[in-house]
């Protein structure tokens, strides 16, 4: 070790994961029981389902009665939408999963934004994050940003 000869370190830049953080898919796909997910996925595909047209897809091991449950929850939770014909109800998802994964993201970025200080850091990391991944989608965002612009007074 040399007394008063400064080494020059280049600068690294780690990248800082936090621990527990998800992103906009892993927030949907978590706060689902595998059931409602399960259910989902087939509402998705069908675009309509009965209980009992579920049933036959998801097989025997699942019990009418707790797929009717299932998706009497999913329509509380505003997931589902249904109408009645004849006797039970045929279900269909009030979007898609690309629309609700699209406003968990909102959600996410606008309790990020509303945090005391600047909006900067949050900016810079979206800006580094979709610089990283892809050229194309930073041209993207810049469209957007500039197509943003002119809708606003």
């Amino acid at each position: 070790m040399r007394v008063g000869t400064a080494y020059a370190q280049p600068e690294m830049r780690r990248r800082f994961q936090f621990w527990g953080f998800k992103s906009s898919h892993e927030l949907l796909e978590n706060s689902l029981g595998s059931l409602e997910r399960d259910v989902m996925t087939l509402v998705w595909r069908h675009g309509e389902t009965s209980v009992r047209d579920g049933c036959d897809e998801l097989g025997p091991a699942v019990a009418y009665t707790t797929v009717m449950t299932t998706m009497d929850r999913l329509f509380k939770k505003g997931l589902l939408a249904r109408r009645k014909v004849g006797r039970a109800f045929v279900y269909r998802a009030t979007a898609s999963r690309a629309e609700i994964e699209g406003q968990v993201a909102t959600e996410l970025v606008h309790s990020l934004l509303q945090r005391e200080g600047e909006p900067l850091p949050v900016l810079s990391s979206l800006v580094d994050a979709v610089s990283e991944r892809d050229r194309a989608l930073l041209d993207e965002l810049e469209r957007l940003i500039r197509e943003k612009r002119r809708r606003e007074p």
